[in-house]
């Protein structure tokens, strides 16, 4: 058991300083980092300790005290910095006052709002099973965390079977070229867009902080904190001298801001997350065109692979020299043009494979015959420790990606968004609260998957208890009903139900989630224009989203997609865009 300990807990330690290096922004102070990686570590301990647990169980090890231990430390904190510590910190740093007395007043205001609506319908939900249950005889602890499972296990069980369907769909689409480069053109246009709308926003927020600032007197109660802004406003320019504010303009209330101290902490507020936004957009479309620079470079050695001699050569980095550079260039052309591809739909055929079977494990929790191919695995190699853990670990692992990706696809549409290097601290904490919120629920359903018998039952299930028996009204055998729900979801979702239903409906459309399937139906001419722009800047010695602002205002002032102006052409062999038509 140690063994798996001392591989996982490093390699566990090493993703989440990796993850947090790559997604936190440069303004994310450290205390934030501290609480963030602390939260994700012990939400994916959880899923480490899973394995353990079940090799545990199965062999009958008496010496089980340090798995009792780690679990109440795991579960325990992660509920309390779900509950209370993220989101005491996440209104901190969303405050946008002067003082740390005043930021912990807002957060605290803030927070209790929310508790007190959380806190009624516990209220209600305690009352109503009391009436209708004399003789329960639960506790408030076990019943308090059974409504926090419950709610884990119900949404995380549909967020669980979109992951199932979308992640190996997404990555078998990703795999051809022609799809991805279709994708790709339709994500640079509405970032494009988004980008010019953060800019222009960003423009006004400056202009109104200025203007502010001429007009407050030197002598005036609140020049300091205006003093505190025009820092910001100074610190921003250094940072970035490329940025220029254009076509600010001031609304007809934006000069009101200097009548108190909160006016001048929302004017603070309004400022840093104008920038924010603006820097994670910019973050985003640059990534996009990346990505798309360098598809066009894979196609174009691909086609001319025997002229080359099977060297990759790109257009957007130095090309390399040295012994070792023609090596490195057939290496990288063998994986970008040859591998990748085939490695991508060998990877989306297993998960496509393990979503079947966790569907089938899932559909078939009531019979008492054990058709979970997890759980057969499981049990034919009970006697090796190792095997047993990798058995465990793998499908949880894969059922925790499915849940966060869809956490994240559907949150990034609404609430929050995680892009590397732009993510600031409000959106850290609370990606980070989403993650602590559904890795005991996931890991949970995962052990129902498992059946080690009648009388064998694991240290998190004792911990967890059962949601029948702490909440009555939840109905008998919840825990085995609900994921039928989930099965025949997926199912739905894999087949394309949901998108079909809502064609029919014609305009509640935009009311769904967008996925990239909306994406393939042809490239859109707007973003394959950005593209051999930002091609044609960058063999100019500009940086990719320099001079796209502008462009992308004339787009958004122009119905591209029907105007006749612009005709796309494809060329069938060379698949690249006709230089002809950019004239």
């Amino acid at each position: 058991m140690w063994v798996f300990y001392l591989i996982s807990l490093p390699l566990t330690t090493g993703m989440v300083l990796f993850t947090l290096r790559y997604f936190a922004g440069p303004d994310v102070p450290r205390y934030v980092l501290f609480t963030v990686g602390y939260t994700w570590f012990c939400s994916l301990s959880i899923i480490i300790l899973v394995p353990a647990d079940i090799w545990a169980t199965m062999s009958s090890n008496q010496e089980n005290g340090a798995i009792s231990f780690f679990w109440s430390w795991s579960y325990w904190s992660t509920f309390l910095l779900t509950w209370a510590v993220v989101p005491l910190i996440q209104g901190f740093e969303d405050a946008g006052d002067f003082t740390v007395s005043e930021r912990l007043k807002t957060s605290v205001h803030v927070n209790l709002i929310f508790y007190l609506i959380v806190g009624s319908i516990g209220l209600f939900g305690l009352i109503l099973l009391i009436l209708t249950h004399n003789k329960w005889k639960g506790s408030l602890l076990g019943f308090a965390m059974a409504c926090s499972n419950t709610f884990g296990l119900v949404t995380g069980a549909f967020l669980l079977g979109f992951g199932l369907s979308e992640i190996p769909k997404s990555i078998w689409r990703n795999a051809d070229w022609t799809i991805r480069q279709k994708v790709l053109t339709h994500k640079i246009a509405q970032m494009a867009v988004k980008l010019d709308d953060a800019h222009q926003e960003l423009s006004n927020a400056i202009v109104v902080a200025q203007a502010t600032s001429k007009q407050m007197s030197k002598r005036d109660s609140l020049r300091p904190y205006m003093n505190v802004i025009d820092d910001m406003l100074t610190q921003m320019f250094r940072e970035d001298p490329s940025f220029k504010p254009q076509g600010g303009r001031l609304g007809e209330n934006d000069m009101d801001y200097d009548t108190d101290e909160k006016s001048m902490a929302t004017l603070r507020r309004h400022l840093r997350g104008a920038r924010e936004e603006y820097y994670r957009y910019k973050s985003e479309y640059m990534t996009y065109v990346l990505e798309a620079l360098e598809l066009e470079d894979t196609i174009k050695n691909y086609e001319r692979r025997n002229s080359t001699g099977w060297e990759y050569n790109s257009s957007i980095r130095p090309a390399r020299t040295g012994k070792l550079g023609s090596l490195c260039d057939t290496l990288e052309f063998l994986w970008k043009c040859i591998l990748r591809k085939q490695v991508e739909k060998g990877l989306a055929v297993i998960l496509g494979i393990m979503s079947v079977a966790i569907l089938l494990a899932e559909a078939t929790l009531l019979p008492s015959i054990d058709l979970s191919l997890f759980s057969i695995l499981i049990k034919s190699v009970g006697t090796q420790e190792v095997l047993v853990q990798v058995f465990a670990f793998v499908p949880l692992m894969y059922m925790c990606i499915c849940t966060y990706y869809s956490l994240f696809k559907i949150g990034m549409l609404m609430f929050y968004s995680l892009t590397p290097r732009q993510t600031s601290s409000v959106n850290l904490l609370m990606i980070c609260s989403m993650v602590a919120r559904y890795a005991p629920p996931v890991s949970y359903n995962f052990l129902n998957l498992i059946r080690l018998g009648k009388n064998k039952t694991t240290i998190f299930e004792q911990r967890m208890g059962n949601i029948d028996n702490a909440v009555p009204f939840f109905g008998d055998e919840f825990n085995k009903i609900y994921p039928l729900i989930m099965v025949i979801y997926t199912i739905l979702v894999a087949s394309n139900f949901f998108d079909k239903v809502f064609d029919f409906l014609g305009s509640w459309k935009r009311y769904i989630f967008k996925t990239e399937a909306e994406d393939m139906d042809g490239f859109d001419p707007s973003g394959l224009i950005i593209l051999q722009k930002e091609r044609s800047w960058l063999e100019q010695g500009c940086k990719v989203g320099e001079q796209v602002v502008p462009l992308a205002r004339n787009f958004n002032n122009i119905d591209i997609e029907s105007s006749n102006n612009f005709m796309v052409c494809w060329h069938t062999s060379h698949k690249k865009l006709d230089q002809s038509c950019l004239t």
